[in-house]
């Protein structure tokens, strides 16, 4: 029991005063980040599976 209450303290001193957490603005600024990464991915996969289809549907019709 001692050990779980040991490696409860250590984790909670570690998070408090070890750990350097992002200013607002960071935090923010980072987001923002992320989210354009994310349009552009899902821009690209979007394009990508579109051209795909067309192919395949060009490739279909032509075996009917």
């Amino acid at each position: 029991m001692d050990k779980i209450k040991l490696y409860f303290q250590d984790s909670y001193n570690e998070l408090v005063n070890k750990v350097t957490w992002p200013t607002w603005a960071n935090l923010q600024s980072t987001t923002v980040v992320v989210l354009i990464g994310l349009f552009v991915f899902t821009l690209a996969v979007f394009l990508m599976d579109s051209a795909s289809k067309g192919l395949m549907d060009g490739v279909i019709y032509k075996l009917r």
